[in-house]
């Protein structure tokens, strides 16, 4: 006899099916928010353990079935010999004792990428045995649908991943899946015969709803975003700098600059503390390919390991060049995770307080730590040798750039427009040496109107360059607009120039610790990030410029003068000359404070928004916040108070309309809430009667005894009756609640 299948195993099916589509929501972002790779690996084991805990009944098979899974995933992602073979065994033991270790020395960050993904697939195989329980067993799809909803709404507001489509898609299978459960609830008092005729009238109206409903969620007018975007408040020192989606927001020291422009948001956090002779420009990296939206590199990184901690190339040529010895300290603040070195120029040698070795990618000027990852706040000290460029011999410089500098440095995209150059062009008219061009463009942007701004700075739309707009279009930005705009303007003249990355000097530590003469200690933050130009001469090699308004260049430069000319005369013209600049600072100062009250040039892009801005977004969100847990202990002072409340609420309900049965489950439901248990296989009588003796009642007995003979009557009673039950039930609820 062919066997048929119910309409419950169709349904349950159905419903642990839908749970997994659910559960696939949580894991489609870690692509995006985590370092995790191979996440299609986890979505087939994680429906390997659903559709095992569905079908299998025996534990054992359950576990094997699971566990040779979990071996067969990680042997393809980590392991290289045959599958319990005696090297593959060797290999697991090995990894199992050396993370094992780590643990037990709580040094978590040693742990290796199979330690990690061994327990990810262990938690997914408690997360697939706890949700088969809560929609098999507890009925709790629901309150899984909600915590889906809450997860995504946060990922969305938080992170940069895209949460729209997984919105819809979760909407859709909810409800349908929500329809056809109470579909099923609803036929079991309903011939078995009669279930199929009844589920298509059923589930057609709830399918065309639910695809109504999500067409038009998707096509509806929406308002824009109230709020600001608070993901570049968190991933401060993410390398996501730019996001695909939206409009490009940066926080502090970033590594991806393929897409600039948008707002340079505020963020004090700490970055690095550094004990210094001066505030100096503590530079990161330089960049080299021009895109016409943001800077990428022209070539991989090679890093070649330091030997004993000397720094082999210098940005300037050293014989050259005059330079002042000093030493500085640096210690990196654990919460941003900066893994990359930050020094100033002159850098010639570097030692870690974990003696570790370091990495150097001369090209690029990028120095790494080998364990920079797994200890984030070390420290080393650095010894470099601060240069002093002569302006005298920058201006007498030849132009003849060596051939690998011309190719790398003179860069420029063919969608550049034409007017760029002519106004490079314009810019240096009358100059006739690389130096007094370079610095009649670093002086072009102050003496002209640009303004200083992090908010509200435009981002190039497509075929629009990202110079251009900045040039003639906006003329408001911050360091990427003016470090970037001054290189092109540059290379457009067949001046070698490169952009240049790292930190502002920061602010004095309040509180000072004993230190020698002239030496401070510093205290740099997200906001001092920044970027200014480098520009080469050949016989003094690359020299830092800075063009950005309000920013002052803190490389020393000097002027050589003759023996000849009156010093009276000269020390006048420059007490004058300094007059009259100060005056011309000051005017700007002004004009700009007027348009940027809050810009502030010790941070970066000289921005520190105290009072106002977003000083207002942070009292609301501190104030919301409050209020918030101050409901939440209200809620968990109260909490045995609101749930009388809605017993007592829904308890009315029932009996106004007199569903006895319902009614009954319900008062045993409340029993068990209020600590009088039920135990396993008592009667009903025998708990009536231990009810009775607890609370010192005898309506308990009497409302089972009406119960049982209401069912025995097949739910048939007079009114009489049904008065009767009302005022037991009512009377049993007051002694409850007394």
């Amino acid at each position: 006899m062919k066997k048929s299948i119910s309409l419950e195993s169709v349904s349950s099916f159905i419903l642990l099916l839908a749970g997994f589509m659910l559960f696939w929501e949580w894991l489609r972002p870690l692509e995006e928010i985590t370092d995790t790779g191979n996440v299609y690996l986890f979505v087939i084991y994680t429906a390997i353990c659903f559709v095992t805990s569905f079908f299998t009944r025996n534990l054992w098979a359950k576990f094997v079935v699971k566990f040779f899974s979990l071996l067969f995933i990680l042997d393809y992602l980590f392991i290289n010999a045959t599958l319990l073979s005696p090297e593959w065994i060797q290999t697991l033991t090995l990894e199992l004792r050396f993370n094992l270790e780590a643990v037990l020395e709580n040094d978590w960050g040693l742990m290796t990428a199979f330690a990690r993904s061994m327990l990810f697939l262990l938690l997914l195989w408690l997360m697939s045995y706890l949700l088969h329980y809560w929609f098999m067993i507890a009925n709790k799809f629901f309150l899984f649908v909600v915590l889906t909803f809450i997860y995504l709404t946060v990922l969305d507001t938080y992170t940069i991943y895209d949460a729209q489509l997984a919105m819809v898609r979760t909407f859709v299978v909810s409800f349908l899946v929500l329809g056809l459960s109470r579909y099923v609830k609803l036929m079991d008092n309903v011939e078995r015969d009669n279930h199929k005729k009844h589920v298509w009238s059923w589930m057609t109206p709830i399918i065309v709803i639910v695809l109504f409903a999500t067409v038009l969620g998707i096509y509806s007018p929406k308002l824009n975003p109230q709020w600001p975007d608070p993901v570049p408040f968190i991933q401060s020192t993410a390398g996501h700098v730019g996001f695909s989606n939206g409009p490009v927001q940066k926080v502090g020291y970033g590594e991806d600059d393929s897409q600039l422009g948008g707002s340079f948001v505020q963020d004090d956090s700490p970055v690095f503390e550094a004990i210094a002779h001066d505030d100096i420009y503590w530079r990161i990296e330089s960049k080299d390919l021009y895109t016409g939206k943001g800077w990428e590199r022209s070539t991989e990184l090679d890093f070649q390991e330091s030997n004993n901690g000397d720094i082999e190339w210098s940005t300037f040529l050293r014989q050259q060049i005059e330079t002042t010895s000093y030493s500085a300290t640096v210690r990196p603040v654990t919460q941003n995770q900066l893994s990359k070195i930050v020094y100033p120029y002159g850098i010639h040698h570097i030692m870690s307080s974990e003696q570790d070795p370091f990495f150097t990618d001369s090209t690029y000027g990028l120095i790494e730590s080998e364990s920079a990852e797994q200890i984030q706040n070390l420290s080393y000290s650095i010894d470099y040798e601060a240069p002093s460029f002569s302006i005298n011999e920058l201006r007498s410089n030849s132009e003849d750039d060596p051939v690998e500098i011309k190719e790398q440095y003179l860069q420029l995209p063919d969608s550049l427009p034409d007017r760029v150059q002519e106004l490079a062009t314009e810019v240096t008219t009358g100059e006739d040496n690389r130096y007094d061009k370079a610095q009649a463009i670093e002086g072009f942007f102050s003496a002209n109107g640009y303004v200083y701004q992090i908010e509200d700075v435009s981002v190039p739309e497509e075929g629009e360059d990202y110079v251009d707009q900045f040039l003639f279009e906006t003329r408001i930005g911050y360091c990427d607009n003016f470090s970037t705009s001054m290189v092109v303007m540059l290379r457009s003249l067949d001046i070698p120039a490169r952009w240049v990355k790292g930190f502002t000097g920061g602010t004095e530590a309040v509180d000072q610790p004993s230190l020698p003469d002239d030496y401070s200690l510093y205290e740099v933050t997200n906001n001092n990030a920044h970027s200014w130009v480098e520009v080469y001469f050949p016989e003094s090699g690359w020299v830092p410029f800075e063009p950005t308004s309000g920013f002052t260049n803190p490389t020393d430069f000097y002027q050589e003068t003759s023996s000849d000319i009156n010093t009276e005369d000269y020390m006048i013209d420059d007490e004058e000359t300094e007059e009259e600049s100060g005056e011309e600072l000051s005017e700007e100062e002004q004009e700009s404070e007027a348009l940027n009250p809050a810009e502030d040039d010790s941070a970066v892009g000289g921005a520190n928004n105290e009072n106002g801005g977003n000083g207002g977004i942070y009292y609301w969100i501190g104030a919301l916040t409050l209020i918030f847990v101050i409901l939440a202990i209200i809620i968990y002072l109260k909490r045995y108070e609101l749930r009388d409340w809605y017993m007592l609420k829904k308890w009315h309900r029932l009996i106004e309309k007199l569903e006895i049965e319902v009614a009954y489950v319900y008062l045993l439901e409340i029993l068990e809430k209020r600590g009088v248990h039920r135990s396993k296989g008592q009667t009903l009588r025998r708990y009536a009667i231990e009810v009775d003796q607890r609370l010192g009642t005898s309506e308990m007995y009497d409302i089972t005894l009406a119960y049982e003979e209401y069912l025995y009557r097949n739910q048939t009673s007079s009114l009489k009756d049904n008065k009767r039950l009302q005022s037991l039930f009512q009377r049993m609820i007051d002694q409850i609640f007394a």
